[in-house]
């Protein structure tokens, strides 16, 4: 049995295209004393990604030319060599895009609680997406009632999450997404109040003026460049930004600001923050429990976009940067025993 990989072949230059991805077979690798061997099951696609793929982008951390594709995987233990871990445990953890890896031991593997949702779930609404909304709107936004949140690309992974919190906290959720189809999604199924399709609207700035005729208390920001540009010139005093991501501007060789933020911040006495939830994973443990109680108790649900097979993720991932998916991308590698 071979272990079919996806290798990180080249630096993309704008968008990425397939030949940045090369597919490789490797015997099934062997556990020593103390590793764990991890046959994975769903791979997640994130545009963070595309960041970690150019060493000019400002990222901090970069993938390694030549190396297998990392990523967050869930999979279940095939062999171990590790008390911690038992054969037939589902886990999680930054492994990679091939169908079984081996964790030397077991560092940074964790172990999913399959009572708290569909094992999936753990890199997705109950993992880091889900937990980067709650840090963004919550802990860096304190939303309070009444007022008004704007989510840009707000049906995908972390968007879809930040409407929801949103609307928990009694504040007006208004979304914006790159479909009529992604448009209706969002209201009808994810609670926002109200939202727009950017690629049709005669401008960002009309669309919100029309569904933030108030302004913008809160922006969460997905996505960067015209659209935060529109947003900031419409807060309200007081205003905060916490910027998730800039999708926009990944494939830009030159990434640019079509205005003088700090200028339009100081005068709105708003705040803009970056994050990264690799920050806040301090108390990650409390998170999934949290979430999953809120999923039962029907304030949350989620949507995820599975494609099927690992000679997909490619195409899956390239198609996901172009706003293709509804939800969380995900591929299916191997079959999920608990469906």
């Amino acid at each position: 049995m071979d272990n079919r990989q996806i290798i990180f072949a080249k630096i993309p230059v704008g968008a990425v295209t397939p030949d940045v991805f090369e597919f490789r077979d490797a015997p099934v690798p062997t556990p020593g004393e103390g590793d764990v061997l991890v046959r994975n099951i769903y791979l997640s696609c994130d545009p963070y990604m595309r960041g970690r793929m150019d060493p000019t982008s400002g990222y901090g951390v970069y993938f390694d030319v030549g190396e297998i594709l990392p990523a967050r995987v869930v999979g279940q233990v095939q062999e171990s060599r590790n008390p911690a871990f038992k054969t037939g445990d589902f886990v999680w953890g930054f492994l990679g895009w091939e169908l079984f890896t081996l964790v030397k031991g077991g560092e940074g593997l964790r172990v999913i609680d399959p009572g708290l949702g569909p094992i999936s779930h753990a890199i997705t609404v109950l993992g880091m997406p889900g937990r980067t909304a709650e840090v963004g709107i919550y802990d860096l936004s304190d939303p309070k009632p009444g007022e008004t949140v704007y989510v840009s690309a707000a049906s995908g992974a972390v968007g879809q999450v930040v409407g929801q919190l949103a609307k928990m906290k009694s504040c007006r959720a208004v979304g914006s997404a790159g479909s009529d189809a992604k448009v209706a999604h969002l209201v009808d199924n994810l609670g926002y109040d109200a939202a727009f399709n950017y690629k049709t609207v005669p401008s960002i700035g009309a669309a919100l003026d029309e569904h933030c005729p108030n302004g913008v208390d809160i922006y969460f920001d997905n996505v960067g460049g015209e659209t935060l540009a529109a947003v900031l010139e419409r807060l309200n005093d007081g205003a905060r930004v916490p910027v998730c991501g800039q999708i926009s501007q990944y494939d830009l060789e030159s990434p640019h600001s079509p205005v003088d933020q700090d200028a339009l911040l100081t005068k709105a006495n708003a705040t803009l923050e970056k994050f990264s939830i690799y920050k806040h994973m301090d108390d990650f443990d409390a998170f999934p429990p949290r979430m999953a109680a809120w999923m039962k108790a029907g304030k949350v649900v989620y949507y995820e976009d599975i494609v099927e097979g690992l000679d997909n993720a490619p195409n899956a991932f390239i198609t996901m940067m172009q706003g293709e998916n509804v939800g969380k991308r995900l591929v299916r590698v191997s079959d999920d025993p608990t469906l």
